[in-house]
């Protein structure tokens, strides 16, 4: 509280990451912090002095780490041979190189001594994101594991998902990532697929058989403890939702969550509210969007300070929980089991969809393929052609509306890109089809760009400059990174016959279509 209140770092995150030198009982820190707090006028300790005692009892963060190159990273895998353009095919070995980088151990001591960190002990070595992301995230890692088992390392693969299935079995659920101040929340729950992943690059049967108590352990999490049953047409419905209960402020942006909830008049209700919300919108993923303010008429107006994240029922976290139960099903027809029970009265996800404003997540259940009746994901590609989200030339942005915050507009994120290429891809119609390459191609031209500009890859890139890097909300764009070189070497594996580094058209009739409506009665 008063080290963050002091504001002694550019980033909340580096505070709470830090290492004690010496477990707490045996450790002078908190008797001398208490003397210096009654030393000091309204016991508010002096900035120096501050700085002093977390020089004395504290390491910097890192310290829980050591630099690990993955064993099973070679050069030149497979996939690069089927990449035509020659400068991209040089990208793409550039970004198979970037998993060295990222690549992070934990030292012996987070085992042995967990009350010195903040770091949750997970038993193998991990690919993190990148920058201030120093350790394990949840769903980031569905796109680094795509991109591991391209770059051919099902070792590091394997290890990674070991962790996830090691946290099931501790917690219940996944936290949100690596971190003790993680350990009330979540995000969207990709285990299944990373699994399914994992599966269809070594089809490990008994892998499959050893994972398959902690996947559906996981699901029942999301089915007890975040879910909500809504009545449509008469009939009761399960549907989805972020849910966190713990209304204090973030710990990794305990200020920023202080000074948000200033002057809220209606007293410490309102308060709590809006603290438990900022966490639910962190489990969401999308930290932080106009998607998850409302106002009376349902649009998305307002501020940070109307974030009502769980008062929403989001299509993409829907669509995932369809596609998890699909997904469980065929793991059991797989193994032989007995028919996997999930939920039987879930709504799908493109039945249900009511939005006014636009965001890829509205084209989710496209990717899931959760629909009830064909017609309707073309609907969904007719709708897309007139939201005004495809005029912009390099990716789809995350929303139509500044509001400063990252997850909006000029923001483009890859794992939403990835999704609505993904989904487009496999829809029989060719106008779907070459609709997601040319969104694939516009993608990897600005990742490409900002690689020529910076020789770096960011977490999201601004969908108005090329090769610009994205900004915006509470910390600064980051590097590394981890989802960013997942979805470029898939989309560069799927489409490397046809993709190209240098100025193309854009197919005519897909870059300009008209906001012919600014409603989403999708289906």
């Amino acid at each position: 509280n008063s080290v963050q209140k002091a504001k002694l770092f550019d980033d909340e995150k580096y505070f709470v990451d830090m290492k004690l030198r010496e477990t707490p009982g045996k450790s002078m820190f908190l008797s001398t912090f208490r003397n210096l707090s009654n030393a000091s006028p309204n016991s508010t300790v002096p900035p120096s002095k501050l700085q002093e005692f977390l020089s004395t009892y504290f390491e910097k963060p890192g310290s829980e780490f050591e630099p690990w190159t993955p064993p099973d990273w070679h050069d030149e895998p497979k996939f690069l041979e089927g990449i035509v353009d020659r400068e991209l095919r040089n990208w793409a070995g550039k970004i198979h190189n970037l998993w060295k980088s990222l690549g992070r151990k934990m030292v012996s001591g987070v085992k042995d001594h967990p009350e010195l960190y903040s770091q949750i002990y997970s038993p193998h070595p991990v690919v993190v994101p990148g920058g201030r992301f120093r350790e394990l995230y949840y769903w980031d890692s569905y796109w680094v594991i795509n991109g591991l088992l391209l770059s051919e390392m099902t070792d590091t693969s394997h290890g990674m998902i070991q962790n996830f299935l090691y946290l099931v079995n501790r917690y219940g659920f996944i936290p949100n990532g690596g971190r003790i101040y993680y350990e009330r929340r979540s995000q969207p729950p990709f285990l299944t697929l990373m699994v399914e992943s994992y599966y269809q690059a070594t089809k490990d049967k008994e892998f499959l058989r050893a994972a398959l108590p902690a996947l559906e352990q996981e699901y029942r999490f999301w089915m007890q403890n975040r879910s909500v049953a809504v009545e449509v047409n008469g009939a009761e419905h399960v549907l989805n939702r972020y849910h966190v209960q713990v209304g204090l402020p973030r710990p990794e942006s305990y200020t920023d969550d202080l000074e948000l909830a200033e002057g809220l008049t209606d007293g410490n209700d309102r308060k709590e509210q809006l603290w438990m919300d900022l966490k639910v919108g962190a489990e969401s993923g999308w930290d932080f969007t106009s998607r998850w303010y409302t106002d009376a008429d349902g649009h998305n107006n307002g501020t940070l300070r109307e974030t009502s994240t769980s008062q929403i029922l989001p299509a993409d976290l829907n669509a995932l929980l369809c596609l998890k139960e699909k997904t469980l099903a065929s793991f059991h027809r797989i193994l032989g089991e007995q028919p996997f029970k999930g939920s039987l009265v879930r709504l799908q996800p493109g039945d249900a969809l009511q939005t006014l404003e636009f965001y890829p997540s509205n084209l989710a259940p496209v990717w899931a393929q959760c629909y009830s009746r064909p017609e309707m994901a073309e609907k969904a590609v007719q709708y897309l052609k007139g939201s005004g989200a495809l005029q912009f030339p390099n990716g789809v942005p995350t929303s139509l509306r500044e509001s400063g915050q990252q997850w909006d507009y000029p923001n483009a994120w890859p794992p939403l890109q990835h999704m609505l290429i993904r989904g487009l891809s496999k829809l029989p119609s060719e106008d779907a089809k070459q609709l997601a390459f040319d969104l694939a191609q516009r993608w990897i031209k600005t990742n490409w760009l900002a690689y020529m500009k910076y020789e770096a890859m960011f977490e999201k890139y601004d969908v108005n400059g090329d090769g610009k890097p994205g900004a915006g909300g509470e910390y600064q764009v980051q590097l590394g990174f981890g989802w960013t070189n997942g979805v470029a070497l898939q989309l560069l594996d799927q489409y490397g016959l046809r993709l190209v580094s240098g100025s193309r058209r854009v197919t005519p009739g897909l870059l300009l279509p008209l906001v012919l409506s600014a409603t989403l009665r999708l289906l």
